[in-house]
């Protein structure tokens, strides 16, 4: 986007943001190339970001805890575009925005015009007062705003043609679905073992079907509809391990112990181009598909070179057991070429590293050009496993996710 950062109104940036995003492939509808060259982005930010830098396509954080955690921010702009493409809104729709900054629903409101509903809810009064003086300022005053857990959506506006969540679920709360028009969507940044995927949801008889799965980071969901995950740090805030789920036993002291352990390398026959980055989206979440103790590994790669080097610093899928642990590592073959591999750590490294091979064996060979994982949402205590196919079931308190990778030549 040099052209956009070159430009100094905001107009002319507006314009080099739609152009980017369509050139890139976010935006594919006149509808929302309109949108982006309309909504003045840099109302919705803090004052104190550069012109240039509210209209970059990238996050702007706009709230942090005391821990300097971020909980509140506006999103990238090309995945706000990938959502309101998925909602595939028309003129009249009746839209419910989980989770506010001002500007993503700026952006709805003009897809869906005047005869549109657009109502975004927020549990941070702050976070509330700021889209709605936002709203305001950019002349958006139709659009609803609520101070509230967006756990309960908002009832008297329902129902909703689409529901775009814009922060990070762990479930989904029965209050969504009883909300959402019979034919409507739901978009939701879901996590999944520490895996988060902006899934579109549309209704498949007795469940929801994911249409899409992508890759995506999101602010966690807070109030009644939190999900805490577990943090194990091995080495301060150095190395963190991040487990989502109770019953994974794990031993925090030995697992720390493990990283003064000489390191194992093991390579696999696989590898990966420039030109095939997406394939690390199907890999991560083929790896977290598995029903065996899993988490991902956040590293400060600055301060642990030399000790740990995974394939991604912020979530690298790993595989571990009470004392040891392996992840997902790449090494360079040229210039434009990889090599995946796994390097493990403790008394159980050369089994855990062997393991993770295996299952890059598999993925390579059965799912890599496939159609992709199944993924669909069921009330918790409706839905039986299929036995025949690699599976997985994350079960919550209202909902059971569940991947099924079909066969290569199997639709998804």
């Amino acid at each position: 986007m040099d052209s956009a950062v070159a430009s100094t109104s905001p107009e002319q940036l507006r314009a080099a943001l739609a152009t980017h995003l369509s050139e890139t492939g976010w935006i594919r509808t006149p509808a929302a190339r309109a949108a982006f060259r309309t909504v003045p982005r840099h109302l919705f930010v803090p004052a104190t970001v550069a012109l240039a830098a509210a209209y970059a396509d990238d996050v702007v954080i706009t709230e942090r805890d005391p821990g300097g955690r971020a909980t509140s921010s506006v999103s990238a702009p090309w995945l706000q575009a990938h959502m309101l493409e998925q909602a595939a809104l028309r003129p009249g729709a009746r839209v419910l925005e989980i989770g506010s900054g001002g500007y993503n629903a700026a952006l709805i409101a003009e897809v869906v015009g005047p005869d549109g509903t657009v109502v975004t809810v927020d549990i941070d009064a702050d976070v509330v007062d700021r889209a709605r003086t936002g709203l305001d300022r950019a002349g958006y005053r139709q659009v609803t705003v609520v101070h509230g857990d967006g756990e309960y959506g908002y009832q008297p506006r329902a129902p909703y043609d689409a529901i775009i969540v814009t922060v990070e679920a762990a479930d989904l709360p029965p209050a969504w679905l009883a909300q959402l028009a019979p034919a409507g969507v739901l978009i939701v940044p879901l996590r999944i073992r520490n895996m988060t995927r902006c899934l579109t949801l549309r209704r498949h008889e007795d469940h929801l079907r994911a249409t899409t799965a992508l890759q995506c980071g999101f602010v966690p969901m807070r109030g009644d509809g939190c999900t805490p995950t577990r943090r194990l740090a091995l080495r301060g805030d150095d190395v963190v391990l991040f487990l989502d789920d109770t019953t994974t036993e794990v031993n925090p002291d030995a697992l720390a112990s493990a990283l003064r352990s000489v390191r194992l390398e093991a390579w696999s026959p696989a590898t990966i181009t420039m030109q095939e980055g997406s394939a690390f989206e199907s890999l991560h979440l083929w790896l977290a598909s598995q029903s065996r103790p899993f988490g991902v590994l956040a590293v400060d790669r600055e301060r642990t070179v030399g000790l740990l080097d995974p394939q991604d610093r912020f979530v690298c899928p790993t595989l571990l057991i009470a004392d040891s642990f392996a992840y997902l590592a790449v090494r360079r073959l040229d210039d434009t070429t990889w090599q995946f591999g796994a390097h493990g750590f403790g008394p159980a490294a050369h089994t855990l590293t062997a393991d993770m091979l295996d299952l890059i064996t598999v993925w390579d060979r059965e799912h890599r050009h496939g159609p992709g994982p199944k993924i669909t949402v069921h009330p918790t205590g409706t839905h039986s496993p299929v036995p025949d196919r690699p599976h997985l079931l994350v079960t919550r308190r209202h909902a059971t996710v569940c991947i099924a990778w079909p066969d290569a030549g199997e639709p998804r």
